[in-house]
C-alpha cells in the first residue's frame, strides 16, 4: 500500500496541453475521488497515473518510488474500468485468478486470493457462474475482485457505476466504501457524480479543464469553496448565485429584497459586480409581492424544491417542506440569515473572504 504523488504532471496531444503542471499529493490508505465535468481531464489523469497515458513533463510517484516512465504492469496498480471486460466463457472464478494465472503464480495460491475476494465482495455463491448468468452490480463486483487478487498498491477506478440502473449504483456506492474500510487500500476514484464524490471520499479533487480548482476534504469543498465553480459543482441541488452591486458597503441584490445584504468580507469598490451564493436549505419563500414566481414544486416525500424565476430568466431552488401551502404561479419573497451567504467576484469568481 502506497500514496500517489505528482509534481509539475503534464499531459500534451501534439501542441495541446490537457494537463497543465499538476501538484498533487495523496497519501496512503486515502480514498481520493477526481471529479469535474465532462472533458475536465480526470480520466486522463487517472490514466497518466496508471501507465496507460504517457506523461508529457513532470513524474509521478508511487510510494517512493518514481514510476513516470514505469511500464503500466510494473506499477503495482490495478484498474477498474466503467466497463466489465469479463471474459464471457470463463467462470466468476476464472476471471477473477486470470490475471495471476497469466504471471505464472501457483494454483493453490491464486485459489486462497480469489477465496479471499469472494468473501470480502460476497461472491462466494457465484463462483461457479458465467458472467452472463449475473446481474450488472455483481459483473462490476467480479471485475473489483480481479482487482483485488493481484494485491496493487493502489487500486484506480474510472467511472466504475456509470453503466448501472440507480438503484445498484447506490448499493454499489455503499460496497465500495465497505471494501476501502475492510482492505484499507489506496484509492483513487473517477467520477462526474458529485454525490459519488461526496459519500465516497476522504480527500475530493475538483478538476476544470485540466486544472486543479480545489482540494480538500468533502465537507471543506462543500463549506467553504475558494470560488463559484466549486461551490456550484459541490452539492446537490446546486448553491443558489444571485448577481449583486456593492453599493456602500453592502451588496444590492434585488432578488433577495429591497434591502442591500450586509456582507462580512472584503468587498471590492463601489459598482463592481459580486454573486451572492446561498444554498437551497438556507432560503425560505413567503406569499409577497417580488420579482419572483414559485414555477414549478417537486415533492419528495418530507421536502420540497420551489423552483423560482423572475422575467429575466434567474432561476432560484429553495428547499421546503412538502406540504408548504403557497400555491404555484404565486409571486413570492425570500427570507435568508446573512451569515449563511457566500458572496464571489462576479468577474473572476474568486469568493470574497
Amino acid at each position: 500500500m502506497s500514496g500517489v504523488t505528482l509534481e509539475k504532471a503534464v499531459k500534451r496531444y501534439g501542441d495541446v496541453e490537457v494537463i497543465h503542471g499538476l501538484d498533487l499529493e495523496i497519501d496512503e490508505g486515502e480514498f481520493c475521488v477526481f471529479v469535474g465535468p465532462s472533458g475536465c481531464g480526470k480520466s486522463t489523469l487517472l490514466r497518466m497515473i496508471a501507465g496507460l497515458e504517457e506523461t508529457s513533463d513532470g513524474k509521478i510517484f508511487i510510494g517512493s518510488r518514481d514510476v513516470t516512465r514505469v511500464d503500466a504492469a510494473d506499477r503495482g496498480v490495478a484498474m477498474v474500468f466503467q466497463t466489465y471486460a469479463l471474459y464471457p466463457h470463463m467462470t466468476v472464478e476464472e476471471n477473477m485468478g486470470f490475471g495471476l494465472r497469466m504471471t505464472g503464480h501457483p494454483k493453490d495460491e491464486i485459489k486462497s486470493k480469489v477465496s479471499e475476494a469472494a468473501r470480502i465482495l460476497k461472491l462466494g455463491d457465484y463462483l461457479k457462474r458465467k458472467p452472463k448468468a449475473l446481474s450488472g452490480g455483481q459483473r462490476q463486483r467480479v471485475a473489483i475482485g480481479r482487482a483485488i487478487v493481484r494485491g496493487p498498491e493502489v487500486f484506480l477506478f474510472d467511472e466504475p457505476l456509470s453503466n448501472l440502473d440507480a438503484e445498484l449504483r447506490v448499493d454499489m456506492r455503499v460496497e465500495i466504501a465497505r471494501l476501502h474500510k475492510e482492505i484499507g487500500a489506496t484509492m483513487i476514484y473517477v467520477t462526474h457524480d458529485q454525490v459519488e464524490a461526496m459519500t465516497l471520499a476522504d480527500k475530493i479533487v475538483v478538476l476544470r479543464a485540466g486544472h486543479i480548482e480545489q482540494v480538500g476534504s468533502p465537507m471543506t469543498l462543500y463549506n467553504d469553496p475558494d470560488n463559484r465553480f466549486v461551490a456550484g459543482f459541490i452539492g446537490s441541488p446546486s448553491m443558489n448565485f444571485i448577481e449583486g452591486t456593492v453599493r456602500g458597503g453592502k451588496v444590492d441584490a434585488p432578488l433577495l429584497g429591497e434591502t442591500p445584504v450586509d456582507a462580512p468580507v472584503n468587498l471590492p469598490a463601489d459598482g463592481t459586480a459580486v454573486h451572492v451564493g446561498l444554498r437551497p436549505q438556507h432560503l425560505t419563500v413567503e406569499p409577497g409581492p417580488s420579482p419572483l414566481t414559485l414555477d414549478i414544486r417537486e415533492r419528495l416525500g418530507g421536502v420540497a424544491y420551489d423552483y423560482l424565476v423572475d422575467g429575466k430568466g434567474a432561476r432560484i431552488v429553495v428547499e421546503t417542506r412538502a406540504d408548504e401551502e403557497i400555491e404555484e404561479g404565486a409571486t413570492v419573497q425570500l427570507r435568508f440569515d446573512p451569515s449563511d451567504a457566500l458572496f464571489f467576484d462576479g468577474e473572476s469568481g474568486k469568493r470574497l473572504r
